[in-house]
């Protein structure tokens, strides 16, 4: 196994702070050179701890401002799949969770207002072996940087 030491994982959170952040940059915060910085991010891409660069959007600026989380109950013969697979297929879903123990699966919905949330979740309803759900809507959102 590929050893990560703590300057890696400064490395990380400094781009998960900021992913177009230069080398030049990083390395006046970790104390190495820009070459050395590279290298370590390089390194970090190859052995697979960093799978990709994105941004980070303000979807309510795009009209899309409610988050909700759906739990799915699915027949007990419905594969894992398949409810990867019924549940994506929904423009509004942004993530699917498969779960152990009840609820089989959570997913995470972004939708414009409550009336398009309520026609996401009928439309998830029809579309496979759901045999329930139950939603919660997010009020407000804290997430980890590092």
């Amino acid at each position: 196994m590929d050893v990560v030491d703590e300057i890696d994982h400064s490395l990380l959170r400094l781009l998960r702070e900021d992913g177009r952040r230069t080398f030049s940059e990083m390395a006046g915060e970790v104390g190495l050179s820009v070459a050395a910085v590279k290298r370590r991010v390089d390194r970090l891409r190859e052995i697979g701890v960093i799978t990709g660069f994105t941004v980070q959007v303000d979807h309510s600026k795009l009209g899309w401002a409610i988050e909700a989380f759906t739990e799915l109950r699915y027949l007990g013969t419905t594969p894992g799949e398949e409810i990867v697979q019924s549940a994506s297929a929904l423009p509004e879903v942004q993530a699917v969770f498969t779960i152990a123990g009840d609820p089989d699966a959570l997913i995470w919905l972004r939708v414009r207002d409550v009336n398009h949330l309520q026609q996401a979740i009928e439309r998830l309803r029809r579309s496979g072996n759901i045999t329930g759900t139950k939603t919660l809507m997010v009020l407000g959102t804290w997430m980890r940087n590092s």
